[in-house]
């Protein structure tokens, strides 16, 4: 192998390093973001509505296309600094054909837990209902 073949290679080794780098500190980066900047449970995505800084910083918790959901109002008493909630609670809802159901969750631990399960009455479920895309 001659000297210029030597040179040839360490710098296509230099580009490749270069390149993996980049993509590493990218992935690394996103995440970075995904775990420590995004709420992960109700406890703190009430956390990070109430330390927002402002309406639109609130605003990018939410889905694209529900925005209209939040209002400004919302965001006001939610992290007027005297205001702080009984409790906060975490739910899902399972939706079937002629019933729907609501499971209350653990909010703010590890392992998501069910504290309790009930069949929704007809008018909360059509109300669900109507909030869902």
């Amino acid at each position: 192998m001659g000297i210029s073949q030597k040179e040839s290679l360490k710098d296509w080794l230099k580009y490749w390093m270069k390149f993996l780098l980049v993509v590493f500190l990218i992935l690394g980066y996103a995440t970075y973001y995904m775990v420590f900047h995004t709420p992960k449970n109700s406890l703190e995505l009430y956390q990070s509505i109430a330390t927002a800084d402002d309406f639109e910083e609130a605003t990018k918790l939410m889905s694209e296309g529900f925005e209209g959901n939040f209002k400004e109002e919302d965001f006001e008493f939610i992290s007027k600094s005297n205001a702080s909630p009984n409790r906060v609670g975490q739910f899902a809802i399972f939706e079937y054909d002629e019933k729907t159901f609501v499971v209350m969750t653990t909010a703010g631990t590890n392992k998501l837990e069910i504290l309790a399960v009930d069949d929704l009455p007809k008018d909360l479920r059509d109300y669900f209902l109507q909030l869902g895309p």
